[in-house]
């Protein structure tokens, strides 16, 4: 079990750190850990985010622990050289083209939330997001016009092969959860929707033990906000997937509890808290590692197999939570290192 350790910039160190230690304490065999730069730290000492022996390693790995990258010192650098061009050049080079990313309110934390704690009580999604396709990707531009104004463009597109492959991470993830899948489109207006829809239904066959119903986006981010709860599984595309899943993650309450994954048609994935660099904490000993904990949870189910390991994780989290174990986020004292010291007890 070869797993690249990518802590990257600003409090990703110091979260990966605590994550690594608790991967460590569950004493899995075969455990190999290989640490490499990336971001802003990797620019500093290669002159690239991405430097090719960082992308040797992750290639040559089972799945990929990420930090952050971020770094206001590297702000004025020319685009391709800035950390975040790391994260998305992985994704483009290792093919990770399904982002996963779940919401959940832990027992104890409703009043956290913005929501009614009621309502944000219920809140146990996985949004599945196509992560290579849609108008970040198409063809876009920036013309004059005649009268001299300016107009862009951007081209959104999906070809039926792109959607039925991320439909099939979509149902798989239904059929280890709920068995409810919720597809978001906007098929109403746009034919790059139709397509969606009719490729989402067509695929639909392979999975019988699936209830899958859709939603145009409008109302999806309504009825986030309305009511959470009736959801299970989300999928859908990148730009829709982009907004939904940061809604979610601010109906849970706190960024410093979200995990993420970013997988590939393999078993190889990306595993990131989704908080970012968060500079202006960094080095204070004070950021939350439980999301980057909880994102080695979905490391050890989604490319090692292990979900017994995975689910003792994710159960140790919840009961220090329980215990009144609060990093500054969530209105506590507990330090980077002593949430690290319950979560290990817990195991």
């Amino acid at each position: 079990m070869k797993i690249a350790v990518l802590p990257g910039d600003g409090i990703g160190p110091e979260v990966t750190r605590e994550a690594v230690r608790v991967l460590e304490a569950l004493g899995l065999d075969g455990l190999e850990l290989n640490y490499g730069d990336v971001g802003g730290a990797a620019y500093k000492a290669h002159g690239h985010p991405l430097p090719a022996a960082t992308l040797d390693l992750a290639r040559s790995s089972d799945a990929i622990l990420f930090g952050a990258v971020g770094d206001p010192a590297c702000d004025n650098l020319e685009r391709h050289l800035r950390p975040e061009q790391a994260i998305l050049g992985l994704r483009k080079e290792l093919g990770l083209f399904a982002n996963l990313r779940p919401a959940r309110v832990f027992k104890g934390l409703e009043d956290f939330s913005a929501l009614r704690p009621e309502v944000a009580g219920a809140i146990d999604l996985l949004i599945v997001r196509e992560l290579n396709g849609d108008v970040y990707f198409g063809d876009k531009g920036i013309e004059v016009l005649a009268d001299g104004t300016r107009r862009g463009w951007d081209m959104m597109s999906y070809a039926e092969a792109e959607v039925r492959r991320i439909a099939h991470v979509a149902f798989r993830a239904a059929q280890g959860r709920g068995g409810k899948l919720c597809s978001v489109d906007k098929a109403n207006v746009l034919e790059t929707s139709q397509v969606w829809r009719e490729s989402v239904i067509a695929v639909a066959a392979e999975y019988p033990d699936v209830e899958l119903s859709h939603m145009y986006v409008d109302n999806a981010a309504m009825q986030l906000v309305r009511s959470p709860g009736q959801f299970d599984v989300v999928v859908t595309g990148n730009l829709f997937g982009d907004i939904l899943s940061d809604q979610a993650s601010m109906c849970v309450g706190s960024i410093g509890l979200l995990a993420s994954a970013s997988l590939s048609e393999g078993s190889l994935g990306l595993y990131e808290p989704i908080h970012g660099s968060a500079p202006d904490i960094a080095g204070q000993g004070i950021a939350n590692p439980m999301a980057a904990m909880l994102s080695a949870a979905m490391l050890l189910r989604h490319s090692l197999g292990l979900e017994n390991q995975a689910a003792r994780i994710e159960a140790a989290v919840a009961a220090a939570l329980e215990a009144g174990v609060r990093g500054a986020d969530l209105g506590g004292s507990h330090s980077t290192a002593a949430i690290g010291d319950a979560i290990v007890e817990r195991l």
